[in-house]
């Protein structure tokens, strides 16, 4: 579904990506994991056209989308959750919910959409006239992934989901996710959370210093020395 190619890729003269390959395969929860600083969040920009590579190729569904634009990129059926959440704080619930569904081909199924989001998360039907901004950082996130879904996404890109909620929250989120792929939703993600990812996922890469340096299945991975001892504290 998904395959990137030795791209590298640069903030100005500053480059932050080295000969970075990998692939998504239809149906597959994939796992994009590392530290801090590592690139992660900048291969996903990269792959959402908010950046683009000085080297390498970009295939989604055969399309070569290196050079494409964010808006054309959501249409041709990839979504992202940023990190942070990053809701419209001073709209409704329902109106985060109607722009996730702005493209001409998203805006023909809204209503089909918002009642299948609403079954998904049944708190934000509940508040859809609330102001985004007044939910907690939970209800937040679910916004988020549900705005994404909105957009009739094919491959759903995850930015640090769990990131600053309470643990009971976290796994709630991790089982949405898992509900999400069962329902045929294609997803990356990308977690600092490795122990979790790892779990829910079928497979992983490592990505260091901008590098990927380790992949595989994520049952090998998690019983991976190098990953335990990095990522896991054993």
């Amino acid at each position: 579904m998904l395959n990137i190619e030795n791209i590298d890729v640069s903030y100005g003269e500053v480059q932050v990506l080295w000969d970075v390959s990998f692939n998504v395969n239809k149906g597959e929860i994939v796992a994009f994991v590392g530290s801090n600083g590592a690139g992660k969040t900048t291969t996903l920009k990269t792959i959402s056209g908010l950046l683009h590579p000085i080297k390498g190729s970009i295939k989604f569904l055969d399309n070569h989308i290196e050079k494409m634009k964010p808006h054309k990129i959501v249409e041709l059926g990839i979504a992202m959750v940023p990190e942070g959440r990053r809701v419209f704080p001073y709209l409704t619930v329902l109106e985060n919910l109607e722009l996730g569904a702005y493209t001409k081909r998203a805006s023909q199924y809204l209503e089909d959409s918002l009642e299948w989001v609403y079954q998904l998360f049944p708190r934000l039907k509940e508040r859809k006239n609330q102001l985004a901004g007044t939910l907690s950082g939970g209800e937040q996130q679910m916004l988020a992934i549900a705005r994404a879904l909105m957009s009739k996404a094919q491959l759903i890109m995850m930015d640090e989901p769990s990131l600053g909620l309470q643990p009971t929250i976290v796994t709630e989120i991790f089982k949405t996710i898992e509900q999400l792929n069962k329902q045929e939703i294609t997803i990356l993600l990308v977690e600092q959370n490795v122990a979790k990812a790892l779990e829910i996922s079928n497979r992983a890469y490592v990505i260091e210093n901008g590098r990927i340096v380790l992949s595989g299945d994520s049952e090998s991975l998690l019983k991976d020395k190098e990953v335990k001892k990095a990522y896991l504290g054993i």
